[in-house]
């Protein structure tokens, strides 16, 4: 009979110096010395306020984006395209040609209402997955700003629902997942792209389903291992290095999912491709973390017998698919853009289908256009100011004279819709990611790596492009990420379970203070969310910063 080495336990002394380091800087009151625990970290005891918590949040969330929806009752900032293309793909199933904005947008808000879309196809610049998203609140409530913008309010909604559970299965803790929904829910760029009928939003809720969802299949996949090794005399399960090489993790439906979802996000717009490229690294090195916990000699050589088709054909593959499904509308068409393009044309390419091939012309067409758009705007920003909301996007402003749109009779008023980021949410999001990179680097804290790549995965490419016309609002790919960050950085002060009371209640008046100045934060600069009228006086003392203006 073969016999398969096992390694010890820790020694006492290590595990008392590894419960000391993290009573310090983590949230665990004892290590898991059960191998099992250390793969799948238990959940806390299960309350009703494990979906209550998250339920309300959600619910306040919406209330926040759904209010006054329809304010301002005007085509903002890129719904111009947005909102007309979503009406062209629900009518058309492409994307049609409509005249000048100065003369669509005003037919589109008139009453009567004039459409005055032609079936001849139009060259847009982003896949239509985000614009499908779009027209099914205008097939639901019509081509109007409510109809175009319910579904980003949706979205924005489900996100925040989301980000609770998300956080949840991260920090096992219903306390911090609420804190970071709550967070998200409260973060001014994120209520604004709710609000708003743009694409990045709907990258956002596709990135962050994704993110979810791997973070399923790795405890699934990581119970399953646990479940292979042996137990030994004493109850406890042991490292093995036989099953670390060679034990299977069965099928991973959930890591389908994320492929999925990663594909929808590429369809809507291209920045999600780099997401995909992050997570398939970062779901790799889970799986090597976790056949080397299991006690693998060679864990990379076992992922890659093991684990690795699991990560690229469910996620790379099922991403290419979902991409290709989601221009249906456009295959099944005549007239869209570039459609008969491959039709009748030989060459070295030939034997692949002329739809696919006229769709590869029309893609190369789009990145050229996207790579070489250097038009300057009045609030284009470099990604280096982003985290620290340098420069804000402008999406409304109007100047209500005394006596209009409920300005007072005496002092002109502003109405505007600024794309900016709850300051200081945002400010201590910097810090907290100071502390996650030390937390990542120095404590091989897998969770900081998580929250790491997230942020990574929406901010770092666009460092790429500092030469193109980009704007900060493209940061809400990674607002959830911030937000975990923080609530990551809030547990830290709270210090773990366990910890003497005086240092929890220092701790607790620290975070508390923390997320009521947040929460505060927010609540001054609602009216510039959210479009409401407001003195002149009033909106000028919260331009901070010079750049806001």
């Amino acid at each position: 009979m073969t016999h398969h080495p096992v390694v010890d336990t820790p020694s006492t002394t290590a595990i008392q110096d590894w419960q000391a380091r993290l009573r310090r800087f983590g949230y665990a009151a004892r290590p898991p010395t059960d191998l099992r625990e250390r793969l799948v970290p238990r959940f806390p005891k299960r309350t009703v306020w494990d979906w209550l918590g998250p339920l309300l949040i959600a619910a306040l969330a919406g209330v926040i984006r759904f209010w006054h929806l329809g304010r301002p009752r005007a085509v903002v900032f890129d719904e111009t395209y947005y909102a007309k293309d979503a009406w062209s793909l629900l009518h058309l199933g492409y994307e049609g040609t409509w005249p000048d904005r100065k003369i669509a947008d005003p037919q589109i808000l008139a009453h009567p209402q004039v459409i005055s879309l032609s079936d001849t196809g139009a060259f847009v610049a982003h896949p239509p997955m985000g614009k499908w998203v779009i027209s099914l609140g205008e097939w639901m409530f019509g081509l109007t700003p409510f109809g175009w913008r319910f579904m980003t309010a949706v979205l924005g909604t489900l996100s925040v629902l989301m980000l609770c559970r998300i956080g949840r299965r991260l920090f096992r803790s219903t306390l911090l997942g609420c804190l970071a929904g709550a967070l998200l829910a409260t973060d001014g760029l994120h209520v604004v792209m709710s609000r708003t009928a743009l694409l990045d939003l709907v990258v956002m809720f596709f990135v962050l389903a994704a993110f979810g969802s791997l973070l399923i299949d790795r405890d699934r996949a990581r119970a399953r291992l646990a479940a292979a090794l042996p137990v030994g005399a004493d109850g406890r399960v042991r490292p093995d290095e036989h099953t670390g090489d060679n034990a299977g993790t069965g099928p991973r439906p959930w890591r389908l999912a994320a492929g999925v979802f990663l594909g929808l996000a590429a369809a809507t717009k291209w920045n999600g491709l780099y997401v995909l490229v992050f997570f398939v690294v970062l779901t790799l090195l889970w799986d090597v973390g976790a056949r080397r916990v299991a006690g693998a000699r060679r864990p990379y050589l076992a992922v890659l017998n093991k684990d690795l088709g699991w990560s690229l054909l469910s996620l790379v593959p099922v991403a290419v698919l979902t991409y290709l499904a989601s221009w249906t509308g456009w295959f099944l068409s005549d007239d869209g853009y570039g459609r008969h393009w491959a039709d009748g044309r030989g060459g070295t390419w030939s034997w692949i289908p002329a739809p696919l091939r006229s769709l590869w012309h029309y893609e190369q067409a789009v990145y050229n256009f996207n790579v070489g758009l250097h038009t300057p705007h009045k609030y284009e920003s470099n990604p280096w100011s982003w985290l620290v909301q340098g420069r804000p996007v402008l999406f409304d402003y109007q100047s209500p004279k005394p006596g209009q749109n409920g300005c007072g009779t005496t002092v002109d008023c502003s109405q505007t819709v600024l794309a900016l980021g709850t300051p200081l949410l945002w400010w201590s999001a910097c810090a907290a990611l100071l502390y996650l990179l030390f937390r990542w680097a120095l404590r091989r804290d897998w969770r900081a790596g998580a929250i790491l790549c997230g942020v990574g995965a929406g901010y770092l490419p666009w460092l790429l492009y500092q030469d193109r016309t980009i704007f900060s609002f493209y940061a809400v790919v990674f607002v959830p990420y911030l937000c975990l960050a923080v609530a990551m950085t809030v547990g830290a002060i709270l210090g773990p379970p366990g910890t003497d009371r005086g240092r929890r209640t220092q701790g607790a008046v620290a975070a508390g203070t923390l997320v009521l100045l947040i929460v505060w934060n927010f609540i001054y600069f609602f009216p510039l969310y959210t479009g409401e009228t407001i003195p002149y006086a009033d909106w000028h003392s919260r331009m901070w910063l010079d750049t806001w203006i």
